[in-house]
């Protein structure tokens, strides 16, 4: 057996460093399959986050489509998706650098089809008997921030627009039936957001291409309603959390049936466009994705008995799959794999990979496993919470026999979204170094039921930080960590939990935030449209509840807050733009509390260049280093603190 050598914790030497991850690392998503090939989306950091196509034929010869100067992604809601799709009259997508939509033929250079400069399209569904695409439009032509959001039909022969649907505040999923004649779509309302109430509506589409007899489907108040689609026979599928759980139903004889009854989710926040864990695999029966205390499982379904019969492959975390014949693939990831592509055969249920979005390769040695942990945050009302929990792993080494491993505890952002226990490079760089991690699904994640989810419901900056303080806390007493070197980090929402963590408890020593939200008022007053009513249930109606959103601002609470922070930002971002970490940096920069700030050129909600990765994970381990002092064992241009 290999003897391992013993090292404080955190200076680790790792071969898991951010030139390895990014040399060879891609992001994956927006499967489509179409007339015999497999397309997808990959966001690629060393071509300064563009997104390419990728087209792989029955062969299993892979080819891009698109030239380099073009970049797949809308910024429809800022977070996008649903940025193109493959037709019989070539390929149609949304092209970043001016939001326009281009027509890819086989034989022909890209056709540029829309010139309105102020609007965006999303989640296209293609007409072929009228030549043309449906999609989301968001025209951002009036002054205020509210775009004007619509269905409309773009001809893929002159560009010409036809609006179909307008009048709501949102749409999404419009959904062509396959004989063409009815089409579905998904709206609400502020202050909804897609989780809270939405609606499914059906139309019917006469000859002249127009919409008739628009009707609404579902009328039931706190009913999210999501992912519509059509079986090969013209019937109409959705997902409702009508039960408490996002289950799935269709419409038959003008009435909603259920087809499957689970104590499970079926379905994620929609904060991207085309999300897609059903398909049809026949008119009988549907492959599906669901999720049970955080974990992915594949399933058939019986349509007509609603029978569920579950797939056992080695994955935790799967999403985005589409079928044909025999076939199916899926995004799918393991605590020991990285996300990938995955084929299966339906029937012997074998798969194999035909995309990774790593090919890095090393011992298992350097993996921590996510071990799945729930805790007690209220003896009260007996609530738990729930995260995974990282051990430190190297293959060699071992900690000092008189120190307890650091802990970063990860506050994923949404915040409804949900953490997840496939291997991430995040998690694994700082784990093969000496740390521990635990990422937290605290109270609002995805993935437990609504009653779960609501749990944030005017508590937001209160059940967040109450269940990731928790979850440290309880680390410590179990003598997995040291309880004098605990660090929280998060991105988005995720970072208004760190801080809020850090100026509303005194359980954390460091603290990093991503793109995090400081100032709650000025959130609600300046981010886009889609999330500009969000906090009216996570804290309140403004201005009414005003007094909330004050009391509740870290950068209010300055004087309270005593630990450093480290703050990465985007100078592009219109989601939390960059005074919220201007203004928290200025703050504490007065309070003489040590504070780092990294703003990056060109980078938006989230970072997408090979270099502003590095340097942000790189900056983020010397900054720990800094104040749990410990050597760092990788060559890092040191951080300044202002």
């Amino acid at each position: 057996m290999r003897s391992r050598q013993k090292r404080a914790y955190g200076s680790w030497p790792s071969p898991i460093t951010p030139e390895l991850m990014l040399s060879s690392s891609v992001g994956l998503g927006e499967l489509n399959f179409f007339d015999g090939s497999l397309y997808w989306i990959e966001m690629r950091p060393e071509e300064k986050g563009r997104y390419a196509i990728v087209k792989r034929n029955n062969d299993g010869y892979c080819s891009e489509v698109l030239a380099s100067e073009y970049n797949a992604r809308t910024r429809v809601h800022e977070y996008g998706g649903g940025s193109y799709l493959p037709t019989s009259e070539g390929l149609v997508f949304a092209n970043f650098n001016d939001q326009a939509l281009y027509l890819k033929s086989e034989q022909q250079a890209c056709q540029q089809l829309t010139h309105n400069s102020s609007a965006r399209y999303a989640d296209m569904i293609h007409d072929h008997l009228r030549e043309r695409v449906i999609c989301v439009r968001e025209n951002h032509q009036q002054s205020s921030r509210e775009a004007k959001n619509s269905i409309v039909a773009v001809s893929t022969q002159t560009g010409d627009e036809i609006e179909l649907v307008e009048g709501a505040d949102f749409y999404s999923n419009p959904r062509l039936s396959p004989d063409g004649k009815q089409l579905c779509w998904i709206a609400w309302e502020h202050p909804n957001m897609p989780w809270d109430n939405t609606a499914l509506y059906l139309a019917d589409v006469v000859d002249n291409g127009k919409l008739e007899n628009i009707r609404r489907i579902t009328e039931a108040y706190d009913e999210s309603v999501c992912q519509p689609g059509w079986s090969p026979s013209n019937r109409l599928y959705f997902i409702s959390d009508r039960t408490g759980w996002w289950n799935i139903y269709r419409l038959l004889d003008n009435k909603i049936e259920q087809v499957v009854e689970m104590q499970a989710e079926f379905a994620t926040p929609q904060w991207s466009f085309r999300e897609c864990n059903y398909d049809f695999v026949d008119d009988d029966s549907l492959l599906c994705i669901y999720w049970q205390e955080g974990v992915a499982q594949l399933a058939s379904v019986d349509i007509n008995s609603g029978q569920t019969h579950a797939i056992n492959l080695p994955f935790t975390d799967m999403e985005n799959v589409c079928c044909d014949g025999d076939r199916a693939w899926l995004l799918a990831a393991s605590p020991e794999s990285f996300p990938a592509i995955i084929e299966l055969n339906i029937v012997s249920h074998d798969y194999h990979v035909i995309r990774k979005s790593n090919d890095l390769s090393f011992d298992n040695a350097f993996i921590s496993k996510g071990q799945s942990i729930s805790f007690s945050v209220d003896d009260a009302t007996n609530e738990f919470s729930h995260a995974f929990y990282y051990p430190p792993e190297n293959r060699d080494f071992i900690g000092l026999d008189d120190e307890l491993p650091p802990l970063i505890v990860m506050s994923h952002g949404g915040p409804t979204g949900a953490s997840h226990n496939g291997l991430k490079m995040v998690v694994q760089f700082f784990t093969s170094r000496g740390f521990a991690v635990v990422d937290v699904n605290y109270g609002g994640s995805t993935g437990y039921g609504r009653a779960y989810r609501e749990r944030l419901k005017s508590n937001w900056g209160i059940v967040d930080v109450r269940d990731c303080s928790q979850a440290a806390l309880w680390l410590a007493e179990q003598q997995k960590v040291d309880k004098q070197r605990l660090a929280i980090r998060g991105g988005s929402a995720g970072g208004f939990t760190t801080l809020a963590a850090l100026a509303f408890t005194d359980v954390f020593k460091a603290g990093a935030s991503h793109y995090g939200v400081s100032h709650l008022e000025a959130l609600a007053t300046e981010t886009h449209k889609f999330e500009s009513r969000y906090l009216d249930s996570l804290i309140g109606p403004y201005p009414e509840a005003k007094s909330i959103y004050d009391e509740r601002s870290p950068i209010n609470a300055v004087d309270r807050l005593s630990c450093p922070v480290i703050f990465f930002q985007g100078l592009e971002d219109k989601i939390v733009l960059p005074n919220q970490a201007e203004m928290m940096v200025n703050a504490l920069k007065q309070k003489n509390i040590p504070v780092v700030y990294i703003a990056y050129e060109g980078e938006q909600h989230g970072f997408r260049q090979s270099k502003n990765i590095k340097r942000t994970l790189e900056a983020e381990l010397y900054f720990y280093s800094s104040i749990f002092n410990f050597d760092c064992a990788d060559e890092i241009e040191p951080v300044t603190f202002l």
